[in-house]
């Protein structure tokens, strides 16, 4: 698929730099040239007009000429027939009439002339500049066809060129559609995500007509009624819930349902926030991957262990290169001070041993996960950084958990003491789990809309109670009210710990 790709990118390219950008300057060439053309277009369309103009002025002062000739023949008949009208009258009009005819003769010469002008420019626009400019743009136009005709071949070599090696690339798709091992793909899916659990054993018949003490299996799904009442509470709070993401009975006085009606429940319900949470931001994730099933706790373990030797691996080189500078500095003092390089071989030293204990630690876990060790140990709890300190339970309440009923998520509980809990009343136990207390407040600067599972909707403005500050992964949670909590951007509110609240601490 990638050469598949690289093809048409290689298609692309080629029609940038071969046709794309040439015929983007020959189109712009064009417009040039089509710009000219118009322009002498309208520079001989004006002129054709001028000459119009000239011949009409002309051919009205020879029409005013010509009536000014007449009127003055017209009176100078006038004065010549009157008796009265002494001889000299007579012969100033006779002067007036003979310069209005002359006036009118030069007014005829002057039109006639014009006239011929603008006939011999009217037949030069229409038939010589007109059609020259027209044939221009025809030429212009042609030219630019067959361009777009070269283009298009151009084109075509270009795509002939990699049809070779687009058709291997499509004979490797089918090849590699052929090749396709469903069986092989479900079965590397499985030994990536394999809890490693085992499933819950058989359920024990406990014999009612003995009045002798009965005790629980520790496989049961369930105990007796009577007897789990007294173990239902560890502490004021449940630590060893069997179904950590099954949904709560709001109403106590509902009838239980069958435990075949409780395995559905199980598969079609969501996981409580805190649980499903914790897992996925990070921030919560105990250093021993206790909170994973066994399998996926073993590779993680394993990775952890084999990242740890390559970094001893690396210090230990880097040592013996300093040692090795020290000798030529013992040897040659000229090329610098030994006694220099003494606090770092000692900073090496401090920083392998340091990588050494820190993967004797992970190599007890992953010990103890493959079963080379019994059970993990306190001295072992308390290397792990006093993870139960640090995370209550009620953070970590689905990493605390025994067992499910398909038993598809399991994890062991503490070797101190093994609560068993009452099958039939676990609703009434996930009840009693009290609320994460509130650690201050915030407002919203701005309104987030929780779309995704595990968030919240905030208007801005909106006010509500901080109960797990940002663990550096730009995320805080906050609660509404008590069935309303989830998380929200940090950046999108202002927080205000409290101040006796501990690890008081904000990254906005």
């Amino acid at each position: 698929m990638n050469d598949y790709a690289g093809q048409h990118e290689v298609i692309s390219e080629n029609m940038t730099s071969q046709i794309t950008v040439e015929l983007a300057r020959y189109v712009q060439e064009l417009k040039q040239e089509r710009k000219s053309h118009f322009h002498d277009g309208r520079k001989a369309q004006q002129h054709i007009e001028t000459c119009w103009k000239q011949l009409e002025s002309s051919k009205k002062r020879f029409e005013r000429d010509c009536k000014e000739a007449d009127r003055a023949q017209q009176y100078f008949e006038k004065m010549d027939a009157d008796i009265n009208v002494t001889k000299a009258d007579v012969e100033k009009a006779r002067q007036q009439a003979q310069i209005r005819h002359q006036m009118a003769e030069d007014s005829k010469a002057d039109y006639s002339s014009i006239l011929q002008k603008f006939n011999h420019e009217q037949h030069e626009y229409y038939y010589t500049h007109i059609p020259n400019i027209f044939q221009k743009i025809q030429e212009m136009e042609e030219r630019r066809i067959e361009r777009i005709g070269e283009s298009m071949k151009t084109y075509a070599e270009v795509d002939r060129q990699v049809i070779p090696i687009i058709g291997k690339c499509l004979d490797g798709i089918v090849k590699a559609a052929e090749s396709i091992d469903q069986k092989n793909d479900s079965q590397l899916v499985i030994e990536a995500y394999k809890s490693g659990f085992e499933p819950p054993g058989d359920i024990e018949f406990e014999d009612y007509t003995q009045p002798m003490k009965r005790t629980v299996s520790d496989n049961s799904l369930s105990n007796s009624r009577g007897e789990g009442k007294s173990e239902l509470k560890f502490g004021g709070k449940s630590k060893g819930k069997l179904w950590p993401f099954i949904k709560k009975n709001k109403s106590p006085k509902q009838q239980k349902e069958p435990l075949s009606h409780r395995f559905n429940e199980f598969m079609t319900s969501k996981p409580k926030i805190h649980c499903f949470r914790s897992l996925k931001r990070g921030g919560a994730t105990p250093e021993d991957f206790s909170n994973l099933p066994p399998e996926q706790r073993r590779k993680k373990l394993q990775q952890k262990v084999d990242e740890l030797n390559k970094e001893i691996q690396k210090e230990m080189d880097q040592r013996d290169a300093i040692t090795k500078m020290k000798d030529v500095y013992l040897k040659n003092p000229q090329m610098g001070d030994p006694a220099s390089l003494d606090h770092k071989l000692i900073e090496v030293g401090q920083n392998v041993e340091k990588l050494r204990l820190e993967a004797q630690k992970f190599e007890a876990w992953l010990a103890e996960v493959e079963g080379r060790l019994p059970a993990r140990s306190e001295q072992a709890r308390r290397q792990s950084g006093m993870y139960d300190v640090q995370n209550p339970p009620s953070v970590n309440s689905c990493a605390q958990d025994r067992e499910s009923p398909d038993g598809s998520y399991t994890e062991e509980q503490s070797q101190e003491s093994e609560v068993k809990v009452l099958a039939t009343d676990f609703d009434d136990e996930f009840d009693d789990e009290e609320p994460l207390p509130a650690i201050g407040t915030c407002k919203a600067l701005y309104t987030f809309e929780g779309q995704n599972e595990g968030t919240i909707s905030v208007a801005e403005g909106e006010t509500l109670f901080v109960i797990e500050e940002d663990k550096g992964d730009g995320w805080t949670r906050i609660r509404r009210n008590e069935d309303e909590e989830g998380y929200v951007p940090t950046s999108y509110v202002e927080v205000y710990l409290d101040k006796n609240a501990k690890g008081a601490k904000t990254y906005i």
